[in-house]
């Protein structure tokens, strides 16, 4: 079973990586080796189903890039195969005069990214839009959108085999050995030879890596992020994304609402450490995969640096008034009993030995092989821009 480029990992960026490939070198070989039944099994589809535009994101990084040109690239996508998404805009909320600074801040950061139509609002100007958002300011970026990434993952699938690709399932790839110029895989489906790898494996990407040879100098560290969903009867106190300014002190952005693509409204997610990197719930648990964790240093010196923050997450996964509460900072008229129970994902969050998470896409090329450790949000949006780019690096 020889192909030109074997990818390890059947989510969007493998996916992406597959079709960029085939795209850019027609005639080459592609194999994508996936060790769920079914692409798409993990972050690509336990995510808020967002299309992000890079407000956030420190310009002239990866990040910001690849969300630009990646949603731009993904509406394209969903418009030519007909997957369902709705660019329905965001409000992202300050509450005090502390986060309207950083929101003028933010507004400046989006501006320099290339986004259009950015406009800050006042309160009143918030409530126009959204009647029941609480906020003394905001900026409307009206870029940003919502999308059914299943169907994205589905019809890349698709697209992958119909235009000669081979996608293999059921194939978890346990070892990694050079043989001359060619790699081999050994996987529970079988081996299989390819020129070179490129390792999208996203929970697991750091074993990947080590499989193939790399050093160990980022681990992943499973953040398990949980959700409530607003019961049908009160989805009207929300009509947009609603997200509040991002504070520089803490590593993750905090909760917020998320209209999805079905209909309802999702509130979340929390940041709680996961006991398995495949951890959906707070009682699954994997001996192997905690034990790694707890005997990372750069976790403890992370938790070290943000108790509060990590006693907080924790407090408001096990109560859900407390969820509610800081929920009740964006939209006040929130009462527990509005929420009902939502889903979760795990974040394949890359941190280094010193215990700073890796804020930006993070990729090691080789002349060989190339690894793609850290892919966070926009992951998921910029994945077909992403691939692209893993293309080209492979081409230089």
């Amino acid at each position: 079973m020889k192909c030109d480029y074997l990818i390890i990992g059947g989510g969007l960026v493998g996916l992406a990586t597959a079709l960029k490939l085939q795209a850019s070198r027609p005639g080459a070989q592609v194999t994508l080796l996936e060790k769920e039944t079914s692409v798409g099994r993990h972050q690509s589809t336990h995510n808020s189903g967002v299309l992000h535009c890079g407000l956030y994101y420190a310009p002239g990084s990866l990040k910001a890039r690849m969300a630009v040109e990646g949603i731009r690239e993904m509406v394209a996508f969903c418009e030519t195969h007909q997957i369902p998404h709705e660019i329905c805009g965001k409000v992202v909320v300050a509450t005090n005069a502390a986060e309207e600074s950083r929101l003028d801040a933010l507004l400046g950061r989006g501006t320099a990214n290339g986004l259009h139509g950015l406009r800050k609002l006042d309160g009143a100007g918030l409530r126009r839009i959204e009647p029941h958002a609480a906020g003394i300011a905001a900026v409307h970026v009206p870029q940003e959108g919502i999308v059914d990434y299943r169907a994205v993952c589905d019809t890349m699938a698709r697209l992958l085999q119909t235009r000669g690709g081979r996608l293999v399932t059921g194939a978890h790839v346990t070892a990694l050995r050079r043989t001359g110029n060619e790699w081999v895989a050994t996987t529970a489906a079988g081996e299989f030879t390819g020129g070179f790898i490129v390792n999208c494996a996203g929970l697991h990407c750091d074993r990947v890596s080590v499989l193939a040879g790399e050093p160990r100098d980022v681990r992943i560290v499973p953040f398990r992020g949980e959700y409530f969903e607003l019961k049908a009867e009160r989805r009207g106190l929300v009509k947009h994304l609603i997200y509040p300014v991002p504070d520089p002190a803490f590593p993750f952005l905090g909760v917020h609402f998320t209209r999805m693509i079905g209909g309802g409204v999702e509130c979340g997610p929390n940041a709680v450490l996961a006991f398995a990197r495949e951890g959906y719930s707070l009682g699954k648990i994997n001996i192997s995969d905690l034990a790694e964790t707890l005997t990372f240093p750069g976790l403890w010196r992370f938790l070290r640096r943000y108790p509060s923050m990590a006693f907080t997450e924790l407090a408001q996964s096990l109560s859900r008034e407390r969820f509610c509460r800081s929920l009740q900072k964006l939209v006040p008229e929130i009462r527990s009993s509005d929420l009902g129970t939502g889903g979760a994902g795990v974040r394949a969050q890359a941190m280094n030995p010193q215990g700073d998470l890796l804020q930006d896409f993070h990729l090691i090329a080789r002349p060989n092989a190339l690894h793609v450790l850290n892919a966070p949000s926009p992951g998921a949006t910029a994945s077909l821009a992403i691939g692209g780019y893993i293309a080209g690096k492979i081409a230089a």
